[in-house]
Protein backbone atom coordinates (compact mmCIF):
# COMPACT_ATOMS: atom_id res chain seq x y z
CA UNK A 1 0.00 0.00 0.00
CA UNK A 2 1.51 3.38 -1.02
CA UNK A 3 2.64 5.63 1.78
CA UNK A 4 0.54 8.53 0.55
CA UNK A 5 -2.66 6.48 0.95
CA UNK A 6 -1.82 5.63 4.53
CA UNK A 7 -1.29 9.27 5.42
CA UNK A 8 -4.60 10.27 3.86
CA UNK A 9 -6.46 7.63 5.83
CA UNK A 10 -4.90 8.75 9.08
CA UNK A 11 -5.78 12.38 8.50
CA UNK A 12 -9.38 11.45 7.73
CA UNK A 13 -9.62 9.57 10.99
CA UNK A 14 -8.30 12.56 12.94
CA UNK A 15 -10.80 14.89 11.26
CA UNK A 16 -13.67 12.51 11.97
CA UNK A 17 -12.67 12.30 15.62
CA UNK A 18 -12.53 16.08 15.87
CA UNK A 19 -15.99 16.46 14.37
CA UNK A 20 -17.41 13.84 16.69
CA UNK A 21 -16.00 15.56 19.78
CA UNK A 22 -17.39 18.94 18.72
CA UNK A 23 -20.81 17.44 18.16
CA UNK A 24 -20.77 15.93 21.62
CA UNK A 25 -19.87 19.29 23.18
CA UNK A 26 -22.78 21.14 21.60
CA UNK A 27 -25.24 18.30 22.14
CA UNK A 28 -24.78 18.53 25.94
CA UNK A 29 -25.84 22.22 26.09
CA UNK A 30 -29.57 21.90 26.76
CA UNK A 31 -30.71 25.02 28.61
CA UNK A 32 -33.66 25.22 30.96
CA UNK A 33 -35.19 28.43 32.38
CA UNK A 34 -37.65 28.31 35.27
CA UNK A 35 -39.38 31.27 36.92
CA UNK A 36 -41.18 31.68 40.23
CA UNK A 37 -43.15 34.43 41.96
CA UNK A 38 -44.77 35.14 45.32
CA UNK A 39 -46.90 37.99 46.67
CA UNK A 40 -47.57 39.38 50.12
CA UNK A 41 -51.18 39.65 51.24
CA UNK A 42 -53.29 42.74 50.61
CA UNK A 43 -54.28 43.54 54.20
CA UNK A 44 -56.52 46.58 54.69
CA UNK A 45 -56.91 46.06 58.44
CA UNK A 46 -59.90 47.22 60.51
CA UNK A 47 -62.05 50.30 59.98
CA UNK A 48 -65.63 51.34 59.27
CA UNK A 49 -67.48 52.86 56.30
CA UNK A 50 -67.60 56.34 57.86
CA UNK A 51 -63.87 56.55 58.63
CA UNK A 52 -62.79 54.60 55.55
CA UNK A 53 -59.72 52.42 54.98
CA UNK A 54 -56.24 53.64 54.19
CA UNK A 55 -54.69 52.66 50.88
CA UNK A 56 -52.26 49.76 51.15
CA UNK A 57 -49.57 48.10 49.07
CA UNK A 58 -48.37 44.54 48.53
CA UNK A 59 -45.19 43.24 46.92
CA UNK A 60 -44.65 40.68 44.18
CA UNK A 61 -41.20 39.06 44.25
CA UNK A 62 -40.13 37.22 41.12
CA UNK A 63 -37.03 35.42 39.87
CA UNK A 64 -35.88 33.27 36.97
CA UNK A 65 -33.00 30.79 36.86
CA UNK A 66 -31.30 29.26 33.84
CA UNK A 67 -29.15 26.13 33.95
CA UNK A 68 -27.55 23.82 31.39
CA UNK A 69 -25.52 26.33 29.38
CA UNK A 70 -21.77 26.85 29.24
CA UNK A 71 -19.43 29.69 30.07
CA UNK A 72 -20.14 33.05 28.38
CA UNK A 73 -23.85 32.22 27.96
CA UNK A 74 -26.85 34.54 28.51
CA UNK A 75 -30.62 34.43 28.93
CA UNK A 76 -33.47 36.87 28.30
CA UNK A 77 -36.94 36.44 29.80
CA UNK A 78 -40.21 38.30 29.30
CA UNK A 79 -42.72 37.99 32.15
CA UNK A 80 -46.41 39.02 32.19
CA UNK A 81 -48.20 39.37 35.54
CA UNK A 82 -52.00 38.95 35.53
CA UNK A 83 -54.44 39.27 38.43
CA UNK A 84 -58.02 38.05 37.92
CA UNK A 85 -60.98 38.56 40.29
CA UNK A 86 -60.20 35.86 42.87
CA UNK A 87 -62.18 33.00 44.37
CA UNK A 88 -64.87 35.39 45.67
CA UNK A 89 -65.10 37.31 42.42
CA UNK A 90 -68.06 37.84 40.17
CA UNK A 91 -66.24 37.37 36.88
CA UNK A 92 -65.16 40.99 36.73
CA UNK A 93 -62.54 43.17 38.40
CA UNK A 94 -64.61 46.36 38.01
CA UNK A 95 -64.50 46.25 41.00
CA UNK A 96 -63.20 43.23 42.86
CA UNK A 97 -64.86 42.16 46.08
CA UNK A 98 -64.19 40.51 49.42
CA UNK A 99 -66.92 38.42 51.07
CA UNK A 100 -67.80 37.86 54.73
CA UNK A 101 -68.85 34.58 56.31
CA UNK A 102 -72.45 35.73 55.98
CA UNK A 103 -72.09 36.36 52.26
CA UNK A 104 -71.95 40.16 52.45
CA UNK A 105 -69.68 42.07 50.07
CA UNK A 106 -67.04 44.73 50.50
CA UNK A 107 -65.64 46.10 47.25
CA UNK A 108 -62.01 46.95 46.58
CA UNK A 109 -59.55 47.05 43.74
CA UNK A 110 -55.90 46.56 42.84
CA UNK A 111 -53.89 49.02 40.78
CA UNK A 112 -50.65 49.18 38.83
CA UNK A 113 -49.79 52.76 39.78
CA UNK A 114 -49.47 54.88 42.92
CA UNK A 115 -52.11 57.30 41.63
CA UNK A 116 -54.71 54.49 41.60
CA UNK A 117 -55.76 55.22 38.03
CA UNK A 118 -54.76 51.95 36.29
CA UNK A 119 -56.49 48.79 37.44
CA UNK A 120 -54.28 45.72 37.52
CA UNK A 121 -56.00 43.21 35.28
CA UNK A 122 -55.09 40.35 32.99
CA UNK A 123 -53.01 39.63 29.92
CA UNK A 124 -56.20 39.12 27.92
CA UNK A 125 -57.53 42.54 28.93
CA UNK A 126 -54.24 44.31 28.28
CA UNK A 127 -54.13 45.51 31.89
CA UNK A 128 -51.30 43.27 33.05
CA UNK A 129 -47.74 44.28 33.98
CA UNK A 130 -44.69 43.17 31.97
CA UNK A 131 -41.08 42.90 33.03
CA UNK A 132 -37.92 41.80 31.17
CA UNK A 133 -34.93 40.05 32.72
CA UNK A 134 -31.55 39.72 30.99
CA UNK A 135 -28.64 38.05 32.76
CA UNK A 136 -25.47 36.06 32.14
CA UNK A 137 -25.39 32.33 32.69
CA UNK A 138 -21.99 31.10 33.89
CA UNK A 139 -21.07 27.46 34.10
CA UNK A 140 -23.15 26.71 37.21
CA UNK A 141 -26.19 28.65 36.03
CA UNK A 142 -27.46 32.22 36.25
CA UNK A 143 -30.48 34.07 37.56
CA UNK A 144 -32.28 37.39 37.70
CA UNK A 145 -35.24 38.82 39.57
CA UNK A 146 -37.06 41.85 40.82
CA UNK A 147 -40.02 43.29 42.69
CA UNK A 148 -43.38 44.83 41.77
CA UNK A 149 -45.69 46.94 43.91
CA UNK A 150 -49.43 46.27 43.93
CA UNK A 151 -51.61 49.17 45.14
CA UNK A 152 -54.87 48.37 46.98
CA UNK A 153 -57.84 50.63 47.71
CA UNK A 154 -61.30 50.22 49.26
CA UNK A 155 -63.53 52.89 47.70
CA UNK A 156 -65.76 55.10 49.81
CA UNK A 157 -69.58 55.16 49.75
CA UNK A 158 -69.98 51.61 51.06
CA UNK A 159 -72.07 52.73 54.03
CA UNK A 160 -74.28 49.64 54.03
CA UNK A 161 -71.37 47.22 54.59
CA UNK A 162 -72.18 44.80 57.42
CA UNK A 163 -69.62 44.50 60.26
CA UNK A 164 -67.45 41.40 60.04
CA UNK A 165 -64.30 39.92 58.51
CA UNK A 166 -63.99 39.94 54.72
CA UNK A 167 -61.60 38.12 52.39
CA UNK A 168 -60.92 37.04 48.85
CA UNK A 169 -58.39 34.29 48.18
CA UNK A 170 -56.55 34.49 44.88
CA UNK A 171 -55.64 30.81 44.88
CA UNK A 172 -55.04 30.53 41.14
CA UNK A 173 -56.19 33.94 39.95
CA UNK A 174 -52.76 35.56 40.09
CA UNK A 175 -50.36 34.18 37.49
CA UNK A 176 -47.19 35.05 35.63
CA UNK A 177 -46.62 33.87 32.06
CA UNK A 178 -43.06 33.82 30.78
CA UNK A 179 -41.07 33.15 27.63
CA UNK A 180 -37.26 32.78 27.70
CA UNK A 181 -34.41 32.56 25.22
CA UNK A 182 -30.93 31.21 26.01
CA UNK A 183 -27.77 31.36 23.85
CA UNK A 184 -24.20 30.08 24.23
CA UNK A 185 -22.52 33.16 22.79
CA UNK A 186 -23.60 36.77 22.64
CA UNK A 187 -26.78 38.28 24.06
CA UNK A 188 -30.03 36.33 24.05
CA UNK A 189 -32.91 38.06 22.27
CA UNK A 190 -35.88 39.10 24.38
CA UNK A 191 -39.08 37.24 23.36
CA UNK A 192 -41.55 39.71 21.89
CA UNK A 193 -44.50 38.11 23.69
CA UNK A 194 -45.30 36.18 26.84
CA UNK A 195 -47.05 33.57 24.69
CA UNK A 196 -44.44 32.92 21.99
CA UNK A 197 -40.94 33.69 20.80
CA UNK A 198 -39.01 31.77 23.43
CA UNK A 199 -37.44 28.34 23.70
CA UNK A 200 -38.50 28.01 27.34
CA UNK A 201 -41.91 28.98 28.71
CA UNK A 202 -44.19 28.52 31.66
CA UNK A 203 -47.13 29.65 33.79
CA UNK A 204 -46.63 30.17 37.50
CA UNK A 205 -49.27 31.16 40.12
CA UNK A 206 -48.53 33.51 43.02
CA UNK A 207 -51.52 33.11 45.42
CA UNK A 208 -52.41 35.73 48.04
CA UNK A 209 -55.26 36.90 50.30
CA UNK A 210 -57.07 40.23 50.28
CA UNK A 211 -58.57 40.92 53.72
CA UNK A 212 -60.41 43.65 55.62
CA UNK A 213 -62.49 43.99 58.79
CA UNK A 214 -65.61 46.15 58.97
CA UNK A 215 -66.09 47.36 62.54
CA UNK A 216 -69.42 48.31 64.08
CA UNK A 217 -69.52 52.09 64.26
CA UNK A 218 -71.69 55.19 64.20
CA UNK A 219 -70.82 58.29 62.25
CA UNK A 220 -69.50 60.85 64.76
CA UNK A 221 -70.91 63.68 62.66
CA UNK A 222 -74.64 63.54 61.98
CA UNK A 223 -77.40 66.06 61.39
CA UNK A 224 -79.10 67.59 64.45
CA UNK A 225 -81.88 70.13 63.95
CA UNK A 226 -82.36 72.85 66.54
CA UNK A 227 -85.68 72.92 68.36
CA UNK A 228 -87.31 76.35 68.19
CA UNK A 229 -90.36 77.04 70.35
CA UNK A 230 -90.76 80.39 68.62
CA UNK A 231 -91.94 83.66 70.13
CA UNK A 232 -94.70 83.24 72.69
CA UNK A 233 -96.82 85.49 74.89
CA UNK A 234 -98.43 84.13 78.01
CA UNK A 235 -97.49 80.51 78.67
CA UNK A 236 -101.01 79.51 79.64
CA UNK A 237 -101.30 76.62 77.15
CA UNK A 238 -98.78 73.96 76.07
CA UNK A 239 -96.48 74.78 73.12
CA UNK A 240 -95.55 71.74 71.03
CA UNK A 241 -92.78 71.60 68.40
CA UNK A 242 -90.55 68.92 66.86
CA UNK A 243 -86.95 68.66 65.73
CA UNK A 244 -85.12 65.92 63.82
CA UNK A 245 -81.86 64.13 64.44
CA UNK A 246 -80.36 61.77 61.84
CA UNK A 247 -77.92 59.22 63.32
CA UNK A 248 -75.96 56.99 60.96
CA UNK A 249 -74.69 53.60 62.14
CA UNK A 250 -73.34 50.54 60.36
CA UNK A 251 -75.76 48.08 58.83
CA UNK A 252 -77.32 45.66 61.39
CA UNK A 253 -75.71 47.51 64.34
CA UNK A 254 -78.11 48.00 67.26
CA UNK A 255 -77.69 51.40 68.91
CA UNK A 256 -79.32 53.61 71.52
CA UNK A 257 -80.02 57.33 71.24
CA UNK A 258 -79.89 59.28 74.47
CA UNK A 259 -80.66 62.93 75.28
CA UNK A 260 -79.24 64.45 78.45
CA UNK A 261 -81.07 66.93 80.69
CA UNK A 262 -79.28 69.97 79.32
CA UNK A 263 -77.36 72.70 81.10
CA UNK A 264 -80.03 74.12 83.41
CA UNK A 265 -82.13 71.15 84.61
CA UNK A 266 -83.45 71.02 88.13
CA UNK A 267 -84.83 67.87 89.77
CA UNK A 268 -85.03 66.07 86.43
CA UNK A 269 -86.88 68.96 84.79
CA UNK A 270 -85.29 70.43 81.70
CA UNK A 271 -85.19 74.22 81.65
CA UNK A 272 -84.22 76.99 79.24
CA UNK A 273 -82.48 79.96 80.80
CA UNK A 274 -82.31 83.68 80.11
CA UNK A 275 -78.66 84.65 80.73
CA UNK A 276 -79.60 88.30 81.50
CA UNK A 277 -82.23 87.66 84.16
CA UNK A 278 -81.30 84.15 85.27
CA UNK A 279 -84.97 83.13 84.94
CA UNK A 280 -86.14 79.86 83.38
CA UNK A 281 -88.78 78.30 81.14
CA UNK A 282 -89.52 74.64 81.88
CA UNK A 283 -89.82 72.25 78.94
CA UNK A 284 -89.25 68.60 78.12
CA UNK A 285 -88.45 66.21 75.25
CA UNK A 286 -90.36 63.05 74.33
CA UNK A 287 -90.07 59.95 72.17
CA UNK A 288 -93.69 59.98 70.96
CA UNK A 289 -96.07 62.44 69.40
CA UNK A 290 -98.40 62.12 72.42
CA UNK A 291 -95.59 63.43 74.69
CA UNK A 292 -96.06 60.56 77.15
CA UNK A 293 -92.59 58.89 76.94
CA UNK A 294 -89.88 61.18 78.22
CA UNK A 295 -86.63 60.90 76.28
CA UNK A 296 -83.65 60.55 78.59
CA UNK A 297 -80.09 59.31 78.68
CA UNK A 298 -80.21 56.03 80.65
CA UNK A 299 -79.45 53.21 78.20
CA UNK A 300 -82.21 50.62 78.06
CA UNK A 301 -84.52 52.71 80.27
CA UNK A 302 -85.50 55.95 78.57
CA UNK A 303 -83.32 55.96 75.46
CA UNK A 304 -84.50 55.06 71.94
CA UNK A 305 -83.18 51.80 70.45
CA UNK A 306 -82.94 51.16 66.75
CA UNK A 307 -80.89 49.18 64.22
CA UNK A 308 -78.54 50.81 61.76
CA UNK A 309 -78.82 50.50 58.00
CA UNK A 310 -75.60 52.31 57.14
CA UNK A 311 -77.59 55.32 55.98
CA UNK A 312 -78.82 58.33 57.95
CA UNK A 313 -82.00 57.50 59.89
CA UNK A 314 -84.07 60.61 60.67
CA UNK A 315 -85.82 60.49 64.03
CA UNK A 316 -88.23 63.08 65.42
CA UNK A 317 -87.83 64.56 68.89
CA UNK A 318 -91.10 65.86 70.31
CA UNK A 319 -90.75 68.95 72.47
CA UNK A 320 -93.26 70.62 74.78
CA UNK A 321 -93.34 73.74 76.92
CA UNK A 322 -96.10 73.07 79.44
CA UNK A 323 -98.39 75.81 80.72
CA UNK A 324 -96.60 77.66 83.52
CA UNK A 325 -96.13 81.03 85.11
CA UNK A 326 -94.80 83.32 82.42
CA UNK A 327 -91.30 84.62 83.22
CA UNK A 328 -90.03 88.03 82.11
CA UNK A 329 -89.73 88.50 78.35
CA UNK A 330 -86.40 87.70 76.73
CA UNK A 331 -84.52 84.92 74.98
CA UNK A 332 -84.37 81.53 76.67
CA UNK A 333 -82.20 78.65 75.53
CA UNK A 334 -80.64 75.34 76.53
CA UNK A 335 -78.12 72.92 75.05
CA UNK A 336 -78.89 69.20 74.83
CA UNK A 337 -76.20 66.61 74.20
CA UNK A 338 -77.18 63.67 71.96
CA UNK A 339 -75.33 60.44 72.80
CA UNK A 340 -75.23 57.39 70.51
CA UNK A 341 -74.38 54.13 72.28
CA UNK A 342 -73.67 50.92 70.30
Amino acid sequence: MPLTRLLTSASNKVAAAGILALGTLFGSAHAVTNCSASMTNVSFGSSDPFTGWSDVTATISYSCQTTGLSLLSSAAVRLCFSIFDGDSGTGSFFPRRMVSGGGDSLFFNLYRDASYSQIWGTFASGQHVERVLQYSVPLLGGSGGGFLTVYGRIPSNQNTAVPGSYLNYFSSDAIVLFQANEVLLGSASVPNSCLSGGVSSGLVPFPFFATAVVEAACNPTFAVQDMDFGTQGLLDTPVDVTATISPQCTNTTVYQIGLDDGLHASGGQRRMRNPLTGRHVAYDLYQDVGRSLRWGNTVGVDTVATTGTGNAQPRAIYGRVDAQATPPSGSYSDTITVTITY
